[in-house]
């Protein structure tokens, strides 16, 4: 197996490494402070076509493969984690989900704005009584004549304000359970459709997170995404590729708390030597180093199963799993590594710590992702690739 990246993917790492310098690094602090989201950022992105990569060229994509997809988002994440995330939700989840289930008339209306930010997506799952146990959502739609009322709630949404675009799960039939549950694409503006109190988080601040609610909101049944009663399979597929972004985004987060804790090693002195030098601390970094590469090979091997078109649920869950307790771990030991000053504002480790958490509750908490790598074994039976 080769792990070298392609030349397209080197570009793709380089330039955005270049473009995250310049136009992220200097300000993600103040966004994280300031609770900020600068879509103008976002707007860039899709300019410049990082929002498109691994999409059809039909659509104005790049047509590259998956993990050009997901060094877009681990290289934001390096920089500023909550970047990342809004990118992760906007490219995987809502555009995805058009992208992979919707009509084509719906893919042509939809998918070429986004991939440019010229709309901005925000896929709406959870609710207030329901996360990991998504079938128990309550938020309903209900046929009347050429239309459906959408009524209902939906909580911790990314993108939940600035979205020019809605995909919302709502249940269609509730005698049928899973297959109960439908798609539907929701246009900002549509009356009815409005956000609830301000959501306050431990970290990425400059992520837009809000509560969706929708009141008798009335949309066409042409707004139906795939076949009625087919949500629930779709938000499954729809998570499962999730998961490897989400998995590159922890690894992002991991990288960055690493590269900063690694400067400061080089830099500060105690004892008449810089703290480099000390054993303890270059065992951290070696711990550090080897869990955030062991990282990198999982989401690279769920990354070639699923452009393969083979299965890819436990791999990806395996990736997310471990990407996302690397970056805590990591982040912390970036954090210890700086002493007190880790714990300050002033270096931004406390930030990355901080934006790590999140990678291990969103898309699946850690113990879903193992609850899903512990049926697949005992379904299938254990053979490592």
């Amino acid at each position: 197996m080769n792990f070298d990246l392609t030349e397209e993917q080197r570009r793709i790492r380089e330039t955005l490494t270049d473009f995250a310098e310049r136009e992220i690094k200097p300000h993600s602090t103040r966004w994280d402070k300031e609770e900020t989201f600068p879509r103008h950022i976002v707007e860039q992105l899709g300019q410049l076509g990082f929002l498109g990569v691994a999409f059809p060229e039909k659509f104005g994509g790049g047509g590259a493969d998956t993990l050009s997809q997901v060094l877009v988002v681990e290289g934001l994440s390096r920089y500023d984690a909550s970047i990342g995330l809004t990118c992760a939700a906007h490219m995987s989840l809502s555009t995805g989900h058009i992208a992979g289930f919707a009509s084509d008339e719906q893919r042509d209306h939809y998918v070429p704005a986004m991939l440019q930010a010229k709309k901005i997506g925000a896929w709406c799952l959870t609710e207030p009584s329901s996360g990991s146990d998504a079938a128990a959502m309550r938020t309903k739609a209900t046929r009347v004549g050429d239309n459906y009322s959408i009524t209902g709630s939906k909580m911790f949404i990314t993108n939940g304000t600035v979205a020019d675009v809605y995909v919302v799960m709502a249940i269609t039939d509730q005698a049928r359970g899973r297959d109960g549950v439908s798609a539907f694409i929701v246009d900002r503006g549509t009356a009815g459709l409005s956000n609830g109190k301000k959501i306050e988080k431990l970290g990425l601040r400059a992520s837009d997170t809000a509560e969706v609610i929708f009141e008798n909101v009335t949309v066409p049944a042409r707004n139906l995404v795939g076949e009625l009663g087919a949500g629930y399979r779709q938000t499954l597929k729809v998570l499962e590729a999730g998961r490897i972004g989400i998995a590159g985004f922890a690894a992002g987060i991991a990288r960055g708390g690493f590269e900063e804790a690694r400067a400061y090693a080089l830099e500060r002195g105690q004892f008449g030597k810089k703290i480099a030098e000390f054993q303890a601390i270059q065992w951290m970094f070696a711990d550090m180093a080897t869990r955030i590469d062991a990282s990198w090979v999982l989401i690279c091997r769920a990354a070639a199963l699923k452009d393969a078109g083979k299965p890819f649920g436990r791999e990806a869950a395996m990736a997310k799993l471990f990407a996302s307790e690397t970056a805590m771990w990591s982040t912390i030991k970036a954090v210890q590594i700086h002493g007190g000053y880790g714990y300050v504002t002033d270096f931004p480790v406390e930030r990355y710590m901080r934006d790590a958490k999140l990678s291990e509750i969103g898309e699946g908490t850690s113990e879903v992702q193992r609850m899903i790598i512990a049926k697949s074994l005992l379904r299938d039976g254990y053979l490592p690739a």
